[in-house]
Formats: C-alpha cells, structure tokens, sequence
C-alpha cells in the first residue's frame, strides 16, 4: 500500500524527509516514465566572499581571454578543486 507523501514546509525539509525515507513506500514507480528536464537550473545560494584585489584581476583576466563570466569561471574553479578534494581521499 502507497504512503501519501506529507507536504513539506520548505525545500530543506523535504530534503531531509527524502535523504530519510525510502520513496517505494510512497511511489508506484512501476507506472514511472523517464523525463528530461532540460531548462532545470540547480539552487544556489548567493555568498560574499572577499579575496585580494590582485586575485580578483587574475581572475577577471583568466575569464576575459576565455569570454566567460568571472564568477561563472570562479564557480568551475571551486567545482573542480571540491571534486579532486573529495575523490583523492
């Protein structure tokens, strides 16, 4: 017998609910069909973070010659250096 699934207050809180339960005891996902959500952005959060004027102009100049944004460009930076943190443990 399917669970209903319970409204949540807040994406955190459903977060947390899924990250805790099991989702066969709430979806027939015999009936499931697979989806693209192409136009689907992830969540962000906006920060403040304060560098050094001349790594701020490194970083525009790195972003410049490769026609992107500077905080696009700082983003992959992150991405890649949390990666490589992560899988060399």
């Amino acid at each position: 017998m399917i669970k209903p699934i319970p409204n949540f207050a807040s994406e955190d809180e459903e977060r947390d609910f899924w990250a805790n339960h099991d989702s066969t005891e709430f979806v027939d996902w015999s009936n499931a069909r697979r989806l693209t959500l192409r136009n689907l952005k992830p969540s962000t959060k906006t920060i403040s973070i304060r560098l050094p004027e001349s790594l701020l102009d490194e970083l525009k100049l790195l972003a410049n010659r490769r026609d992107v944004p500077y905080q696009s460009l700082l983003k992959v930076f992150l991405a890649e250096r949390v990666d490589k943190e992560l899988h060399s443990r």
